[in-house]
């Protein structure tokens, strides 16, 4: 992840070189029709996915225009054209112009209910959302104004469409120990109960500096859900594991280059969470055929299947797990995938015995 300033804002997203060659494209979305009806059909959890990173073109165009930000197409039609993902300089153009139209509490409240639809419409019972909150601290939006508009987004998707939101607001580690305090200061001042972990993004940094940081919101109650390990070395995984005492670890790939570092993922079942396209689109991962995905899963990691960025990156959860399909996973390892990520969540019992319980019947539907 790189963290970078643009109109007077601070947000983070992954980095590759300008003159880095555009990926290869995601895999083709296409499955076997039963293979697609199951996926469709299937309950999920998604656990790794940014809140400003899932605008989509309408929503941007509608407050683009609220706030009269200038920048922006002037059409929807030209602005879902831009909208489309070429190369990284131009992700980061759009991701910046995203985040600088959320300035209201209603506008927190707007994305936050268009991401809520959309995930339920793919039948996403729960989610884990990280909030860039320091992004928007930075460019002086209090965090109460921020929290105010994701609950009302949020009780709203709730009564609407079933679907649960919870928060994980992070900071992005290559800003320092001063933006990792002020962010979980602004968190433990005024949170809402939906907020449950803290996290870690930017570009990739050592983080033993921020284990005091990481124990002061463990103590309160959050839990540590780093991440750690997608572009740099298996180094920082244990790195989140030993100083941040990782519960969850967001991306975790570069796990696959230390033997020692699997064995303790298994043993542990500390949970992993992958998203396929996002690695391909960032050059994380060079080919689909590389992605070690099914490696993880054959190791007996506990691996779960997310979208990162989705609209930004062309994807959704369900073409993640179409993806995971055309990689070699077979119904039963995508049911195993979506049980992973009731397990790896921290949904209440209840909750989980009902997802898992969905997931197993509309699998038993598939294969009979």
């Amino acid at each position: 992840m790189r963290a970078f300033r643009g109109a007077g804002a601070t947000h983070s997203v992954r980095c590759m070189d300008s003159d880095t060659p555009a990926p290869d494209p995601a895999p083709d979305p296409g499955a076997a029709p039963g293979a697609d009806a199951f996926i469709r059909a299937l309950p999920k959890v998604e656990l790794h996915v940014h809140l400003e990173g899932s605008m989509q073109p309408e929503t941007l165009f509608a407050l683009a225009r609220k706030h009269r930000v200038d920048g922006i197409p002037a059409t929807l039609a030209d602005l879902r054209s831009w909208y489309t993902f070429r190369d990284f300089p131009h992700f980061v153009e759009v991701y910046l112009a995203s985040v600088q139209v959320l300035r209201e509490e209603s506008d927190f409240a707007l994305l936050t209910a268009d991401v809520a639809e959309r995930l339920a419409a793919q039948r996403v019972r729960y989610a884990e959302v990280h909030v860039s909150l320091y992004g928007h601290l930075m460019r002086g939006i209090p965090a109460h104004v921020v929290w105010a508009g994701l609950e009302h987004g949020r009780r709203a998707a709730e009564r609407d469409h079933g679907i649960r939101l919870r928060w994980i607001p992070d900071f992005p580690g290559d800003y320092g120990l001063d933006a990792a305090e002020s962010t979980l200061d602004s968190v433990l001042a005024a949170r809402p109960d939906s907020v449950l972990g803290f996290g870690v993004g930017g570009m990739e940094v050592d983080l033993t500096p921020f284990a005091g940081v990481f124990g002061r919101a463990v103590a309160d109650g959050l839990h540590s859900l780093p991440h750690a390990g997608e572009s740099t070395t298996a180094d920082q995984v244990w790195s989140a594991v030993r100083a941040l005492r990782a519960e969850r670890i967001g991306h975790g790939i570069r796990s696959v280059a230390d033997p020692r570092l699997m064995a303790h993922l298994r043993e542990t079942q500390l949970p992993v969470d992958v998203s396929i396209t996002s690695n391909l689109r960032t050059r994380s991962v060079a080919r689909a055929a590389e992605h070690p995905l099914p490696h993880m899963l054959a190791a007996g990691l506990l691996v779960t299947l997310n979208t990162d960025d989705p609209p930004m990156f062309g994807t959704d959860l369900t073409n993640e797990y179409r993806t995971a399909h055309r990689l070699g996973l077979d119904l039963g390892a995508l049911a195993q995938l979506a049980r992973n990520g009731v397990a790896a969540s921290f949904l209440d019992a209840r909750g989980k015995r009902e997802i898992t319980a969905e997931i197993d019947a509309v699998l038993a539907a598939h294969t009979t």
